[in-house]
């Protein structure tokens, strides 16, 4: 089987433009996985905030504030992206934005909690972007009948990036761990390897990967950029939202149940952490272990969507986060623990790839960068709603975080309901006749 087959790409699409395009999600992955998931989640509630009881709340915050930053200016960027036919500069600024902020966070140690505070708002804030404008090139490359395959593609280089950058900062904190050196010693580093992994891999992407888009005629509109300017953009979209109701639908489920991928993304090592006792390296190898399973997930799931279905393909992990929600909850020693982590390995690569695949399908041509900048605004609302109630449920019951995991599973429960009422046939006809 040929890994990019011509077949499944847009006439005049080069196998080349499709390999960089998903060397971005392998360059970018490493922030998730890294500063997200493994390793500075835990150095900041353990380390930075010395453990306190509001420090996981104090975690989440700061993700859910540079979710909000995003919420209100993606929409924006997104009509100016479009009508000027910049996604790939804005997308060079959004890189190196991220890069310069995520070596910031190497700056932070016992006590500097600000320090810490803005480089994560700083840093997922330009990650966000960076999400957004790539996926908005997918719909460019693949065919309508492949999107679901070549959406896989990318979030199968993007997890083999996350294993690349965890296992060079795992063999680096291992070999600390046995020099004695604690944690302050050795996070920063695993930062700034982190930083350099982004940056480098990324010049792949800028190499290969072409603007197609060309500028309208009339492009003042673009001049506009900012809060202001994204509401009233945001405004526009969403009054037109009846010519597009599936797609309507599609951003609500995707609100909901990205709440609960979020919490597993930011608060997996906490959790691992604080209810089971994992030490640094212990977590490490964890979410390595996660990242196999996700590329395989995302690889196999996206060619099995296309042929049954991206509806009951997403549907399908739905059910599976919902059980490894339960199955963590329930966990009382390493190996129930591992077991959930797999499947939350299997379901992460196979529902990302799932939702952005079916976004653009049902995205207007003339409107990509728009349109996916609402799917960024609906996944980033769901970065505040799940992990901020994570945390006040922590805070709230005196830490306990075993009745946070396992309300996590709502959120999955309410996104598998909402996927009930999508037709994506209708939506894709609707795409189609945009006005």
């Amino acid at each position: 089987m040929k890994l990019f087959p011509q077949e499944a790409l847009n006439a005049g699409v080069r196998k080349r433009e499709v390999f960089g395009w998903a060397m971005y999600d392998f360059a970018n992955s490493g922030y998730t996985t890294v500063v997200l998931t493994a390793v500075f989640g835990a150095y900041f509630v353990g380390v930075v905030a010395g453990g306190a009881d509001w420090a996981t709340l104090a975690w989440t915050f700061a993700i859910s504030v540079a979710s909000v930053i995003v919420m209100l200016t993606m929409p924006a960027i997104g009509a100016y992206a479009d009508l000027k036919a910049a996604k790939k500069r804005l997308l060079a600024l959004s890189t190196v934005g991220c890069v310069i902020a995520t070596a910031a966070l190497a700056l932070a140690g016992p006590g500097d909690l600000w320090v810490a505070a803005a480089a994560v708002v700083v840093s997922y804030t330009f990650y966000s972007y960076g999400e957004s404008l790539i996926a908005a090139f997918l719909p460019e490359l693949a065919r309508d009948d492949a999107m679901g395959r070549v959406s896989g593609w990318g979030w199968s280089f993007g997890y083999l990036g996350g294993m690349l950058a965890l296992g060079l900062g795992l063999a680096y904190v291992t070999a600390a761990q046995l020099r004695g050196e604690p944690a302050t010693a050795f996070v920063p580093v695993v930062m700034l390897i982190t930083a350099a992994i982004y940056g480098l891999a990324s010049v792949v992407t800028f190499v290969l990967l072409r603007e197609r888009a060309t500028p309208p005629e009339s492009s003042a509109a673009a001049e506009m950029i900012g809060v202001k300017a994204s509401l009233h953009r945001l405004a526009q979209t969403w009054r037109h939202a009846r010519h597009y109701r599936d797609l309507r639908w599609l951003l609500t489920c995707c609100a909901c149940y990205q709440a609960g991928i979020s919490v597993v993304i930011t608060l997996s090592a906490v959790y691992a952490g604080q209810v089971l006792g994992f030490k640094q390296a212990d977590t490490m190898l964890l979410v390595f272990m996660v990242n196999i399973a996700a590329v395989a997930g995302a690889f196999a799931f996206g060619y099995w969507q296309d042929r049954v279905g991206h509806k009951r393909a997403l549907g399908v992990t739905l059910a599976g986060w919902m059980l490894m929600t339960l199955l963590a909850g329930l966990a009382t020693g390493p190996a129930m623990f591992w077991a959930a982590a797999v499947i939350a390995g299997l379901c992460m690569g196979a529902s990302q790839s799932a939702g952005r695949a079916m976004v653009g399908l049902l995205t207007p041509p003339d409107r990509r960068a728009e349109f996916f900048g609402l799917w960024s605004f609906a996944t980033h609302l769901s970065v505040v709603i799940g992990p901020l109630t994570y945390g006040v449920i922590t805070l709230l019951t005196g830490g306990n975080h075993r009745v946070a995991i396992l309300s996590t599973s709502l959120f999955f429960a309410l996104g598998l309901w909402l996927l009930r009422p999508i037709d994506m046939a209708r939506g894709q006809e609707a795409a189609r006749n945009a006005v």
